[in-house]
Parts: structure tokens; sequence; C-alpha cells
């Protein structure tokens, strides 16, 4: 299934605030994101609609099933990739950086063998 790079983005947010702190709310996430208050809940009310978020009635956010696929889908990606450019001398910030844009546009295929390759070199 594929959603917008920034569906991804707040699903990731949403996710390392939740491994961070454990409960999320909207405004974690905007200061987190550093977005304004009104995109956030903007982004939080499309991510409800298409089932990728629940929100209760204290406003706490959670993924769903899917939304946390998704999730840790893209954060996996970002790990990896952010790992393998500072293994490879790359600033830790600028790292940090490319991942998060390669992690939207990278196949799957490269990916897994990127992958492999990181776990394949651990063993050595």
């Amino acid at each position: 299934m594929k959603i917008q790079e920034s569906a991804e983005d707040y699903l990731e947010a949403i996710l390392m605030l939740t491994q961070k702190q454990g409960e999320v709310r909207s405004i974690d996430i905007v200061n987190w994101m550093e977005y304004s208050k009104p995109s956030i809940s903007v982004a939080m009310k499309r991510l409800r609609e298409n089932g990728y978020i629940e929100m209760d009635p204290s406003g706490y956010i959670t993924l769903t099933e899917a939304g946390r696929a998704i999730a840790e889908r893209v954060y996996e990606r970002h790990q990896v990739l952010s790992r393998m450019l500072i293994d490879l001398g790359v600033s830790e910030e600028t790292a940090l950086k490319d991942a998060c844009r390669m992690e939207h546009v990278l196949s799957q295929e490269s990916f897994d063998k990127i992958r492999n390759h990181r776990e394949s070199m651990k063993k050595k």
C-alpha cells in the first residue's frame, strides 16, 4: 500500500513517541516535528479517516494495525539507512536527514539488499 510521504512521517513519529513516552497526543507530535498545531490536526484527521490511527476521547493517539505496519516499515528503513551512512563516514546529522528522504523512495528490493549486506557485514 502506498501512502503519502508526509503520512509515513507522521506515523513514524507516533511510533517513536509511543516508544519514548508511552502515550501520545497531538501536541507531542507538534513539538516533535516542529509543525503547527493546525497542520498536525489536519494530518491526524486524515490518518484517522484512513484507518491508520485511533484517538480516544482524551486525545490520546494510537496506531491501528495498518498504521503500525507502515510506521514500523518506515522506522526500520530509517534505522538501517542512517546506520549505513554513518558507517560510511557521513556525519550523524546529515545521515539522519538523508535517511529520512531515502526511506520513502527506495524500492523494497534495494532496501532488502542493503539490509542483508549490513547483516552479513556484522557477522564478519
